[in-house]
């Protein structure tokens, strides 16, 4: 035998090998071409969508049967035919057809299965004289000289009377040796679809095979066998979601896989976007497709994958101009072919693979996908959906030129800012500036969006305010709100004398002593801080008026002196907070009221005031627009972080956004992420020792090296940042670098006129690294100053503070007196004083045990650990133990579960538990509110749970025990 030549077995198997999954639907239209071959001949339809493979199977029927002697007719019906009668059976038959007799008044096209086919003035019957009667003589002709195979490809583009004759010849092939299979495209499209060809038939003269896509076992197999079996992770899931299955475009796919294969040598992810594909078979074999479903489907197919998970099918419809209906079964349809997938049942529907997204909007005119997004948003938002649904199409047209848009955007933005998600905000504003605006509100959205980008770092923020002063009205409050924003940014940006000037050009425009003109002076008095020149000249400026001439003062520059004062330690807390009373005492210009109260709050933090300085800074920054950038803001949100590290509410001080968004940016001079305000360096700062505490202290030091090198050195804010590079370098063990921290602290500091221990006590971090390096003489005279001027002050916290290190630095029996009193100074403390109680504690431990005091030091060390787990702060728990050791105790902790509930953390979790919500638990027990939300979270987490309603189940162990 000839090497080339294959045996029918051979060949058959090939047949089965290449069609993959189709051997039973083979068998059976081989059978019944056996039954035809024997003379009882019969119609078999072979239904599949697109690229399921019809022809295929179509053509291995035609090749077995051609290898055992049956003679074979083809033909495959198109479009370009379906206008001329009986062009497929003539065809098919391999004969002429002559011109029709068309009748007068007679219109072409007409229905298969009558008697006569409309339009051309003949008789259709196949017993007449017509075309299709000699038509059939000329298959019965054929027939006589032996079995007969009709195959007619893609019936469904036959011309009508084709379809007709194919369906009476159908009655007669009983009689005959022939075999007539015909394959129809069967797919829900947006066109209804033909009168079904078979509907005239007893269903004992036809047969129909409906061919599906391949199954994952078959699939894979075939990705296996062409790309290898090593494949990287991900190609096989892709291959299959980017095609369903369907072997037309599976193997296209593969093909164009293969020859990237090749290229890359078969690693990466697999491709996401048609570019990446060499050949373009896949790309071809897509587009062949949806040219087959016509052009509404076609349609329907590409608005889908560009509006993505967007829009339910009356959305999808009324884009693409389609029948709701139709298009909901046609959803539904392409979701069960698993071309389409949806996140859950009833979920929008989305495309099944990012590649077939990518080539089905191949070559979609931009325009026209432009067009879709805004027909969409326009849709959404006359259905009253939410605007930020709305905007997001927005962002993807040009210029709609209507008010809605408007609307929709800046309602948009708005929304994103007061849920912290600043960076869609800022795409909504940009994109807003592409419509027509009024010169004010132009002015007002570049204000919103320089706000954002200001207060996220990027320097674009000062030139879109900058844009924005001169389109605000003069005598208006936005000019006001923009121009103290631009100084802020300008300032925060370390070009204080800009800011300055700025805000000094606006007093000048507007009336003296007007209520604007006096809040932005009072803006440029808070800015001055940000560098200490100015801020120098701005106090000796308000203490000369106080001086002479008091009555000019207003509140704003009257509470700003109470804070100079302060921090100058030439008053005490008492003194400072009466003052402060009297002030409160005449209702404040609303204009001048946030800097007003800005300085108050500063003030009573310093004062252990606590209950005031949650209710001041959560009143005030509440009552913030969405978008502001202002000095009272900030140092609002500066006094809260300060409350907040006092007291050892750690949580609190890491959950600030601009800490997480630090955090997860690390990178000494990486650029600030546009979608986070980067943060005040002193709440940062606040941050690195609130990670020390909690025992992070590789976050920590990350997050104090970005700081290093992203932050302004000549801000008041960069004192405080030297003070917590200090604590932190102290608790790595290098004294001598942190000691040049906090003298280089309390050198700046005291070039501002800042003595008091109020605010950074730097003496004291200075003195313990003193008495470290064996230094005892200098680190007494630290500390002996820092009791004086804290003394002035007069707080507990702050005497209690400067008589704990006093006492560590003197040592014997004086400095466990000192400790003594240091511990019980701070049990007067107001709540909030517990963090520094910790420390008397663990402090006055370590002198009793020194003085073989052991027990006592158990007690009192004991307690610290206890207040320490309360707090969260590890490193003075793991302190506290250490310390307990020394003392000789056996240290047991418990970690988790209602044991490691502190007494306060029981007792909220109880009534909570209960049912009360945090405001009831707040009055009955005279907490704060953050007070209750901290240890709740706390519990939480012990607790090893996430919900409310857990809390019952959780703490049974506890509640049920016997008192």
């Amino acid at each position: 035998m000839n090497g080339s030549t294959m045996t029918s077995a051979t060949a058959e198997e090939c047949d089965l090998t290449a069609l993959r999954e189709r051997r039973d639907v083979l068998e059976r239209v081989c059978a019944d071409a056996v039954r035809a071959r024997a003379g009882t001949g019969r119609l078999v339809m072979v239904c599949g969508a697109t690229g399921t493979g019809r022809s295929a199977l179509l053509e291995a029927v035609a090749s077995r049967e051609a290898r055992r002697g049956t003679r074979v007719l083809r033909v495959r019906c198109s479009r370009e035919e379906s206008r001329t009668d009986l062009a497929a059976v003539a065809g098919l038959l391999d004969a002429e057809l002559r011109p029709p007799a068309r009748e007068p008044g007679r219109r072409p096209g007409g229905e298969p299965g009558t008697g006569e086919e409309p339009g051309t003035g003949e008789d259709h019957s196949l017993h007449g004289t017509g075309q299709a009667a000699a038509l059939w003589r000329l298959l019965r002709s054929y027939a006589a000289d032996g079995p007969l195979l009709l195959a007619v490809d893609d019936v469904h583009l036959a011309d009508p009377s084709s379809r007709g004759w194919f369906v009476r010849a159908a009655r007669l092939l009983d009689r005959l040796p022939v075999l007539l299979v015909l394959t129809e495209r069967s797919q829900y499209d947006l066109d209804p679809p033909r009168p079904c060809l078979l509907r005239t038939l007893p269903s004992t003269l036809f047969s129909v095979h409906t061919l599906g896509p391949l199954s994952f076992r078959a699939a894979a197999g075939l990705v296996r066998e062409r790309l290898g079996a090593g494949l990287p992770p991900g190609w096989i899931d892709g291959c299959l979601r980017a095609t369903a299955g369907v072997p037309l475009l599976l193997h296209a796919l593969l093909d164009d896989l293969a020859r990237l294969a090749a290229v890359t040598g078969g690693t990466g992810p697999f491709p996401d976007t048609g570019a990446r594909l060499h050949s373009g078979s896949y790309p071809t074999m897509l587009a062949w497709a949806l040219e087959s479903a016509g052009p509404a489907t076609a349609e329907l197919a590409r608005t889908l994958a560009e509006l993505d998970t967007t829009g339910d099918t009356g959305l999808l419809a009324d884009v693409a101009g389609t029948d709701p209906g139709r298009t909901g079964r046609w959803i539904d349809a392409m979701a069960t072919a698993g071309l389409l997938v949806r996140a859950a049942p009833g979920a929008p529907p989305r495309v099944a693979h990012p590649l077939l997204r990518d080539v089905l909007l191949d070559g979609w005119p931009h325009r026209r996908r432009q067009e879709v997004h805004r027909r969409a948003a326009e849709l959404l938002y006359q259905r009253g959906e939410s605007a930020d649904a709305v905007a997001r199409r927005l962002l993807d047209v040009p210029a709609v030129g209507a008010d809605w848009a408007v609307h929709a955007l800046l309602e948009a933005a708005a929304a994103a800012v007061r849920e912290g998600r600043t960076r869609p905000a800022g795409d909504f504003l940009r994109r807003a500036l592409d419509e027509p605006l009024s010169r004010e509100r132009r002015g007002q959205v570049l204000t919103e969006l320089g706000c954002l980008e200001a207060d996220a770092g990027r320097r674009v923020g000062v030139r879109h305010l900058t844009e924005a002063v001169p389109l605000r009205q003069p005598a208006g409050s936005g000019r006001l709100r923009t121009t103290v924003a631009l100084g802020t940014a300008l300032a925060r940006g370390g070009d204080v004398h800009a800011a300055l000037e700025i805000l000094r050009t606006l007093c000048e425009e507007l009336p003296d002593r007007s209520a604007q003109a006096r809040a932005a002076q009072a803006a440029a008095a808070l800015l001055a801080a940000y560098d200490r020149a100015s801020w120098l000249r701005v106090m000796a400026g308000l203490r000369h008026v106080a001086a002479h001439s008091p009555d000019r003062l207003d509140q704003a520059e009257q509470a700003l002196l109470v804070r100079y004062e302060a921090t100058a330690g030439l008053i005490s807390a008492k003194e400072a907070v009466g003052r402060l009373c009297a002030l409160s005492k005449t209702p404040a210009d609303p204009a001048l009221a946030p800097y007003v109260l800005a300085t108050v709050a500063a003030v009573l933090q310093w004062a252990d005031r606590y209950d005031e300085v949650d209710r001041i800074t959560e009143e005030r920054l509440s009552a913030y627009r969405p978008v502001a950038l202002s000095p009272a803001l900030h140092a609002l949100a500066d006094t809260r972080a300060d409350a907040a590290a006092a007291r050892g509410r750690y949580g609190e001080l890491l959950a600030e956004p601009a800490v997480r968004a630090a955090l997860e940016n690390p990178r000494p001079g990486a650029p600030a992420d546009g979608s986070v305000p980067h943060g005040s360096v002193n709440v940062l700062s606040q941050a690195v020792q609130a990670l020390l505490e909690t025992g992070r202290r590789d976050d920590a030091r990350r997050l104090a090296d970005r700081i290093a090198a992203d932050g302004p050195r000549d801000s008041w804010e960069w004192n405080r940042f030297l003070y917590a590079r200090g604590v932190l370098r102290a608790a790595d063990g290098d004294h001598s670098a942190a000691l040049a921290d906090f003298r280089e602290c309390g050198r700046r500091q005291t070039d501002r006129d800042v003595l008091s221990p109020v605010v950074t006590p730097w003496r004291s971090g200075a003195a313990e690294c003193l008495r470290r390096l064996g230094r005892t003489a200098e680190a007494l005279e630290l500390a002996e100053e820092e009791y004086r001027l804290a003394l002035v002050w007069g707080t507990p916290r702050t005497v209690g503070r400067a008589l704990r290190v006093l006492g560590t630095v003197t040592g014997g029996r004086r400095g466990t007196e000192l400790s003594r009193r240091a511990v019980a100074v701070l049990r007067t403390a107001p709540e909030g004083g517990e963090r520094e109680l910790v420390l008397a504690l663990i402090a006055l431990g370590d002198r009793l045990t020194a003085a073989g005091e052991r027990g006592r030091a158990r007690t009192v060390l004991r307690e610290a650990a206890g207040l320490a787990e309360e707090l969260g702060a590890r490193r003075m728990v793991a302190a506290a133990e250490r310390s307990l050791v020394n003392s000789g105790a056996r240290v047991v902790r418990v970690h988790s579960g209602p044991a490691a509930l502190t007494e306060s953390e029981r007792r909220i979790a109880g009534l909570a538990a209960e049912g009360r919500t945090n405001a009831e638990i707040c009055e009955l027990l005279h907490l704060a509110r953050r007070t209750v939300e901290t240890h709740l979270t706390s519990a939480y987490r012990k607790l090893g749970i996430r919900r409310r309603s857990e809390l019952p189940a959780a703490l049974a162990p506890v509640t049920d025990a016997p008192a």
